[in-house]
């Protein structure tokens, strides 16, 4: 319906110099048919992965996935319709009755909030599977720096903006700071905010997560490590977060002294996991801008080839990146190979695969031109059904790989 009334004001606006005559109900009637058609585009260039179906994952130990958002102010909740199609795709029918509510704070100071961490319980209906969904709100920690632009949004100030303008300004009010934001102070405790859903994730079972209730992480669960399986799911500006507190992360691993013999632990754990990122709307290329070189770049080869000679100080075994762009997506952005090992952490052992995928609808304006909403393509990955089976079952799997990838999406296999 967004993508409708978007278009129907734009071709309003070119009949008003003598087409009107075609009126609102056929400008519908002819979106409705290009809808009925659905030739989007999916296609995957990169290695097949298994998603979060694989044998591997769902015959040991549990599933546990964190979800990072992006601009703009979230509530706890936000990926509920996401993770419910999730979890259909995945056939894990029995759920928790509620949802698991942790108010986060730093271990150095417990007093300052980090935002929230929901946690939502799946299985299959035997009970054999279980799958934990992490969903990690820090837009709480910039909503207090972004009151500086509130003023913007009163009367005193809106009722002189036309009507859309004055919505899209406040669209920009909300998502424009973060990014600047995160440049600044703010930083830190953002990707505290991430260590520590990461921590918690790593915390035992479902039963031990405390609920309602501000609590600070305090060290991973080695086993909990060695037998559950982890992926991330983050959007725009998250997958910057999650890059960046992955990083955070490797450097603390590598570099602290506190508890140094608890760390050496969680390292050795650690770099025998394959954790991938599901990114939507990636934006790593354009977050890249003006920012110093990782810690550890451009020695790939010697940090994740089993004969290198940094292998042993790996943090993972391998992060796989599947990397979700909507072409039509102005603020995303596909990640070119040259990238990773320039601009990446390699102790990461990153690998990309990247899928250039239509989630907006684009319509054909009587053959004066192609037109997507830009809005629905930077917002509408979460909520694709093929976005969400290949998170599920991933892509070229012959038994595994969903119906609507098979038919619906092309894959492109890379090689060396």
């Amino acid at each position: 319906m967004k993508n409708k009334l978007l278009i129907i004001i734009s071709l309003a606006s070119l009949f008003l110099s003598g087409c009107s005559s075609l009126g609102k109900g056929i400008t519908e009637a002819f979106l409705e048919k290009q809808d009925a058609e659905d030739t989007r585009i999916c296609e995957v260039w990169g290695e097949k992965f298994s998603g979060l179906n694989s044998q591997e994952i769902l015959n040991s130990g549990k599933v546990k996935v964190l979800m990072v958002h992006g601009v703009g102010d979230h509530k706890p909740g936000y990926s509920t319709e996401f993770y419910e199609k999730l979890a259909k795709e995945l056939d894990l029918s029995v759920t928790s009755k509620t949802h698991k509510d942790i108010q986060l704070s730093a271990r150095n100071s417990p007093e300052k909030p980090l935002g929230n961490l929901r946690i939502k319980r799946y299985l299959n209906r035997q009970k054999t599977k279980e799958f934990l969904f992490y969903e990690l709100t820090w837009s709480d920690i910039t909503a207090k720096e972004k009151d500086v632009l509130a003023y913007d949004n009163s009367g005193e100030y809106s009722f002189r903006r036309a009507e859309i303008n004055d919505l899209m300004k406040r669209f920009s009010n909300d998502t424009g700071p973060d990014p600047i934001i995160y440049l600044g102070e703010s930083r830190e405790s953002i990707l505290t905010s991430f260590s520590e859903s990461f921590c918690w994730m790593t915390s035992g079972n479902w039963e031990d997560l405390p609920t309602d209730t501000k609590a600070v992480c305090k060290t991973p669960d080695v086993s909990s490590i060695n037998n559950d399986q982890y992926a991330f799911v983050s959007h725009s500006l998250g997958s910057r977060i999650t890059i960046d507190g992955m990083q955070r992360i490797a450097g603390f691993l590598s570099h602290g002294n506190e508890n140094r013999k608890a760390n050496v632990s969680v390292k050795n754990a650690l770099r025998e996991k394959t954790i991938p990122i599901y990114m939507m709307s990636n934006q790593l290329p354009m977050l890249q801008l003006g920012r110093k070189l990782p810690e550890v770049s451009g020695q790939n080869a010697q940090y994740c080839n089993g004969q290198g000679e940094k292998y042993s100080e790996r943090i993972f075994t391998k992060t796989p990146i599947i990397a979700f762009s909507d072409p039509n997506d102005l603020l995303s952005y596909a990640i070119p190979p040259r990238f990773v090992d320039k601009y990446l952490d390699s102790r990461l052992c990153v690998d990309v695969t990247n899928i250039n995928i239509n989630v907006a609808f684009v319509y054909d304006f009587f053959g004066v031109g192609k037109l997507a909403n830009p809005m629905e393509a930077h917002i509408g990955y979460d909520t694709d059904d093929r976005v969400v089976a290949l998170i599920a079952k991933g892509v070229g799997n012959k038994e595994s790989t969903a119906d609507i990838v098979n038919k619906r999406c092309r894959w492109i296999e890379t090689i060396d």
